[in-house]
């Protein structure tokens, strides 16, 4: 083969807002297969905000992406060549293959996609990680209960318009919080939330509490920042509060400006019996099979919907997560690499 692998690679550690100088593009050879392997040319690849945190040495669940290493993410391949009996080329598969346009992979690493039963995309959003991020944080550790009110930031994302539909096939209310009057529709028109507030309003934590008239049982966090801020006071007595991410902070750096409110925090854990509990999907991995069974049920009845938004160009990768960091994405966003 005389086509060369175009790889991205963290060229150095960003503090603050990640920039272009971050990356670098390299030219390897395309690999080749060993016994039990595929050679896959990689045709989408996720880029998630827990990007940013790989690409720092700071210490965290998962270890760093190193310097000079390709940029990991989940990506969809197409089999070129096999060494595997289980698949073929021409086989469609989710793989952890990064930032690159092949790749070898082990088979007992993979899982087989029909482009039949969803577009081949949908196993890197709603039914891959970010879905089931929001279904297992939302029913393990939030537990919506009929009537109730469930609360999400970045409700136009892959995660947050989950959690909100799934909130409402419970009995929950749905409250979204989005940026911009065209993600606050799309939360609002096609993903059927009972309400959504602009997060750039300057009357935002008063519109939040006018649309929780009764108060959050439930707030899915995923952003942090002043959004945190306006919800803490309207948490009920008993209120969840599954935290999968802080979407706000990834670039922050040094200490945190304002006072100190740990001790408020903590005093009203205590008084209204708040559980606050951190998690990362894979802790969740057996209700995978759950997961695919109900996800795929409601998409095809029409009860779950999701957006995606595609950016062509591995080159264009990079510039795509800094924005995706900040906001500029409108649904999943997906690089189509090939």
């Amino acid at each position: 083969m005389t086509e060369q692998n175009l790889q991205i690679v963290l060229a150095s550690r960003p503090v603050g807002r990640p920039s272009p100088d971050s990356f670098e593009r390299v030219r390897t050879p395309v690999p080749t297969p060993a016994e039990g392997q595929v050679l896959l040319k990689i045709r989408y690849l996720s880029l998630d905000p827990y990007m940013r945190g790989r690409m720092s040495a700071a210490k965290s669940y998962a270890a760093p992406v190193e310097l000079g290493q390709v940029m990991e993410g989940g990506t969809v391949g197409e089999v070129i060549e096999s060494r595997h009996p289980d698949y073929a080329a021409g086989d469609f598969v989710l793989s952890h293959s990064g930032w690159q346009t092949y790749a070898v992979a082990d088979a007992a690493s993979l899982r087989k996609l029909d482009p039949q039963d969803a577009p081949v995309t949908t196993a890197l959003g709603v039914l891959g990680m970010p879905g089931f991020t929001a279904y297992a944080g939302l029913l393990t550790i939030g537990q919506p209960k009929p009537g109730e009110t469930v609360v999400v930031a970045a409700a136009s994302g892959p995660v947050g318009a989950t959690v909100g539909q799934i909130a409402r096939i419970k009995g929950a209310r749905a409250v979204g919080i989005a940026g911009g009057a065209e993600k606050c529709a799309l939360v609002r028109e096609e993903f059927g939330f009972d309400a959504v507030i602009d997060h750039r309003s300057p009357n935002f934590a008063d519109e939040l509490r006018a649309a929780c008239p009764e108060g959050i049982d439930v707030y899915f966090e995923n952003v942090g920042g002043h959004v945190w801020s306006a919800v803490f006071p309207l948490l009920n007595t008993f209120a969840r509060i599954p935290v999968c991410g802080l979407v706000a902070q990834y670039n922050s750096t040094g200490p945190f400006e304002g006072p100190d409110r740990l001790p408020v925090l903590m005093r009203d854990v205590l008084s209204k019996s708040l559980t606050v509990r951190g998690f990362i999907q894979r802790e969740f991995s057996a209700q995978r099979p759950a997961f695919y069974r109900d996800m795929a049920g409601w998409i095809a009845e029409g009860r779950v919907k999701y957006k995606e938004d595609i950016v062509e160009g591995l080159e264009n990768a990079p510039e795509a997560l800094i924005g995706l960091l900040e906001g500029k994405n409108f649904g999943k966003l997906i690089v189509q690499v090939s």
